[in-house]
């Protein structure tokens, strides 16, 4: 009878453990634990052993097995409308590298505009077991907002305000923004104004209140153009281009967001027009070309690193237990007076 062949994968290498990691480290399995899950609360002599013994012995660490006895997952969901939006970068960028200092892991989302496809990726987003959520706005579907709160995760809204969040905020009055672009641009004088707007709904927030204070001081919007989503450099020179081609006489143009005004710069560069002197231009978001463009660009400031990492540390510290000084954080803004206006 042939001999029963009792090793099923003969000559197999044996994965790397936890104990091979420490005892490469010089350190306890349970200090290498607790490296692995809390890194913010080691040493930083401990934590550089550690990677160097995870590195040297190839070790994987199973985070999902340390999640489940823990009931957490070290994963963070953040779900934003676009990633090709440079208004979105910084903060996505400050959420990772803060979410990593705290020992977590960012799983990021793309939801477009829509609050139906947020609704589907949060849904889905949930089977992995994430330990928190952050959502971008504070405009959700019904079903979005049944399904996060029956989940009863902890969960920031970004890029908004209100005094009634889901659960914890970070974010600014979009409609106080509007408000105060309207008034500094009466402020200088302007009487005309047209509109290149951008159709999303914090933009739309912004447009109220820049309507609102024009209509206080007695003055009225010549024109509007809305351009769809993405707002992009070229949508900011048709902007122009229709608004100047239909006619209409305006001395200045409000654009909700820089790209767009550096496109209506652009456009009005073309046709011959002085940028303020024939025309002034608004923008928002201050990105990093606004004040070096020719003319530079006055624009409202918002601190978008600010908003990643307080996010970050607002989702880590409720994970975490600890008590909150507050839920709701309004980080305010700057409007940047620059050589456009």
């Amino acid at each position: 009878m042939k001999a029963k062949n009792t090793h099923k994968n003969p000559g197999k290498v044996k994965s790397p453990t936890l104990e091979d990691v420490a005892r490469q480290a010089g350190l306890s399995p349970m200090t290498v634990s607790r490296t692995l899950n809390n890194p913010h609360l080691v040493r930083a002599l401990t934590l550089e052993k550690v990677k160097e013994a995870i590195v040297s012995t190839g070790y994987i660490p199973n985070l999902l097995a340390g999640g489940l006895a823990s009931r957490r997952s070290k994963l963070i969901a953040v779900v934003v409308p676009q990633i090709n939006n440079n208004m979105f970068v910084d903060t996505v960028q400050a959420l990772s590298d803060q979410l990593a200092e705290r020992g977590y892991h960012m799983l990021l989302c793309v939801s477009g505009y829509s609050p139906e496809r947020e609704a589907e990726i949060v849904s889905a987003i949930l089977s992995r077991r994430p330990d928190g959520v952050v959502l971008t706005g504070i405009q959700h579907s019904p079903d979005m907002k049944r399904i996060i709160l029956s989940s009863e995760l902890p969960v920031v809204e970004i890029w908004d305000l209100t005094p009634t969040p889901l659960d914890m905020l970070v974010g600014f009055s979009h409609e106080k923004v509007g408000n105060k672009i309207a008034h500094y641009m009466h402020g200088k004088g302007y009487k005309k104004i047209g509109l290149i707007w951008a159709e999303d709904n914090r933009a739309a927030v912004r447009k109220k209140g820049v309507l609102d204070t024009l209509d206080e001081h007695k003055l009225k919007t010549v024109a509007s153009i809305s351009v769809p989503l993405p707002a992009t450099l070229s949508k900011g020179r048709s902007g122009l281009s229709q608004l100047l081609d239909a006619g209409h006489e305006f001395d200045a143009v409000i654009c909700s967001s820089d790209t767009l005004a550096q496109g209506a710069i652009i456009e009005a560069a073309h046709r011959g027009l002085r940028v303020p002197q024939d025309l002034a231009v608004m923008g928002f978001g201050d990105l990093d070309f606004s004040q070096h463009t020719v003319p530079s660009i006055s624009t409202v400031q918002i601190d978008r690193w600010r908003v990643g990492i307080d996010a970050a540390n607002m989702l880590s510290d409720k994970i975490e237990g600890k008590k909150l000084n507050d839920t709701v954080r309004d980080i305010g803004f700057e409007l940047i007076e620059r050589e456009s206006t």
